[in-house]
């Protein structure tokens, strides 16, 4: 297909509102939104999105080997008259635009652009080389919850419990079931899809089979290796990263040791430390910190790595159905990460655990206080459950403002004042 066939192909099958389309207009109306960047997996919708937001930008690919020459030989003024606004996909494949870009930038203030692409590693590097202080920076992630529930670009996103509360918009209690959730079954629809096929928007539409859907992923993957890959690293043997591919979705949500995870591959500490860098740096995984301020506490220093989309890690394991329990949580901590960077939110996300046994999913930490998060795939939860929500004070140096148990039981328990057992789909949908 050429890119016009393409890009209305893409428009009919991903008719999903985004939350980052508010974040993004905002943005380029600001005093650095002259240069917008836009970064984030392949097929997460970056490029269907900023075409709709801004139709008056002229759309070109550097994908094209042909025009890519062209395009690098034009002068400032060139760029200036013929696009005084662009959007320029796949961006990193020709780094010496980006110094055009600039130099348009620094001579004329009326050119506005925008540059996309799919590997944080080479498009960044360059991005903080040339346009530091000139531009702003936006990570696009696949679907979320409430974006999974829209069915056009004029259906808005309404936003999540969770949203509603790291914004502080909510005011009182949470229902004391889902049951009784206005909006129960369209998060349930949702949350049922995410966890079955992931958040990208291709496999999202009730127009393609679940076969589909599967047969989707399994190519995803096989392009991701093939071009995504290669344009990080010069690699001669794929066969060493394909396996700790594997081996991270197999053990999503696990402690990482990387000398442990090179011994079972046949490859050097560094080279593991090295690949889950690459698996970070292309949105494919999130490498989540351990929470280690506190010098008087014992405290595990590993971190974990979480695959970023369940649907990917089917694929990758070839595998349909039947959840594990570090695939679930996996699954919630990657939608919370999705969620409050598509609201923009200023967050620091680790987990805790300690040598004597204690252990919290998730942390997130603001400017005065936590949220503090425990993730169980269990139908029924009681307060044992949540028993490591309590007494973090002890250890963190700010306080917990709220501690959620997200799991699937429909009952919302009240375990403290602050401490809250609630079903993840009506919390994050």
């Amino acid at each position: 297909m050429n890119n016009k066939n393409e890009y209305l192909f893409e428009l009919h099958q991903n008719m999903r509102n985004r939350q980052y389309a508010n974040t993004l207009l905002k943005k380029s109306i600001s005093r650095f939104g002259r240069i917008l960047v836009l970064t984030g997996a392949r097929q997460t919708g970056k490029t269907t999105l900023v075409r709709r937001l801004f139709p008056d930008y002229t759309y070109i690919s550097i994908e094209d080997p042909v025009m890519r020459s062209t395009f690098s030989n034009l002068t400032a003024e060139q760029w200036k008259s013929i696009y005084p606004k662009a959007i320029l996909d796949e961006v990193q494949k020709e780094p010496q635009l980006i110094e055009s870009i600039k130099a348009t930038y620094d001579q004329w203030d009326e050119p506005r652009y925008i540059l996309l692409g799919s590997s944080q590693l080479l498009l960044m590097e360059k991005v903080r080389e040339s346009l530091a202080g000139r531009c702003s920076i936006v990570e696009i992630y696949p679907l979320t919850l409430p974006e999974l529930q829209t069915k056009g670009w004029e259906d808005p996103v309404v936003p999540s419990l969770f949203q509603q509360e790291i914004q502080q918009q909510i005011d009182g209690d949470y229902l004391p079931s889902f049951l009784l959730d206005k909006k129960h079954i369209s998060k349930l629809a949702a949350y049922n899809h995410y966890l079955q096929f992931g958040g990208y928007p291709a496999v999202s539409g009730s127009d393609t089979t679940p076969d589909e859907k599967a047969e989707w992923l399994k190519n995803y993957v096989r392009t991701y290796l093939e071009r995504d890959v290669r344009d990080l690293a010069s690699f001669r043997d794929l066969e060493p990263f394909v396996k700790l591919q594997q081996y991270i979705a197999l053990n999503t949500g696990s402690l990482t040791n990387a000398s442990s995870i090179g011994k079972q591959l046949g490859v050097s500490v560094k080279t593991v430390q090295r690949y889950i860098k690459y698996f970070e740096m292309s949105y494919q995984a999130l490498n989540l910190p351990s929470w280690s301020r506190n010098p008087n506490k014992r405290l595990v220093k590993s971190s974990k790595v979480h695959y970023m989309d369940l649907g990917v890690i089917h694929a990758v394991l070839n595998k349909r159905g039947g959840l594990t329990g570090n695939e679930y949580e996996s699954a919630i901590v990657s939608e919370i990460y999705k969620q409050a960077k598509s609201v923009d939110s200023a967050v620091q996300f680790s987990f805790l655990r300690t040598h004597d046994g204690k252990e919290v999913d998730l942390l997130l930490e603001f400017q005065d206080f936590y949220y503090a998060f425990e993730i169980k795939m269990a139908e029924r939860v009681n307060r044992t459950d949540a028993k490591h929500l309590f007494g973090l004070e002890e250890i963190l140096d700010k306080p917990v403002k709220k501690a959620f148990l997200l799991s699937n039981d429909v009952d919302t328990k009240y375990f403290d004042e602050k401490t809250i057992a609630i079903h993840a789909a009506m919390f994050l949908g």
